[in-house]
């Protein structure tokens, strides 16, 4: 396991103090557990962005944001994504 060191303004370590008390966790998992939901976060948002633009296929966009198609397709119709494009509709047609 590799270590991530990172100086932080005051009232982003006192929302991270109020985090850990809430969450009843210690530092380190708290800091985990926050690092990997934003790193999650982040990935949706690269494959929607990525869906939107048509550089990917349907498919592809979901393995990016690490969700199965089902969970995939929700989040795009939540965030009312276009993504039926003609050069990727065979793509997506096949892995069914």
């Amino acid at each position: 396991m590799g270590t991530v060191s990172a100086r932080v303004p005051d009232d982003v370590e006192s929302e991270l103090e109020a985090y850990l008390d809430a969450e009843k966790l210690d530092r380190s998992t708290a800091i985990r557990k926050l690092l990997s939901e934003g790193l999650e976060q982040w990935r949706r948002e690269q494959a929607l962005e990525r869906l939107d633009a048509g550089d990917v296929s349907f498919n592809r966009a979901a393995e990016i944001a690490g969700l199965s198609v089902w969970d995939f397709a929700q989040l795009v119709e939540e965030r009312d994504v276009t993504w039926v494009a003609e050069e990727h509709l065979d793509d997506d047609l096949e892995a069914l």
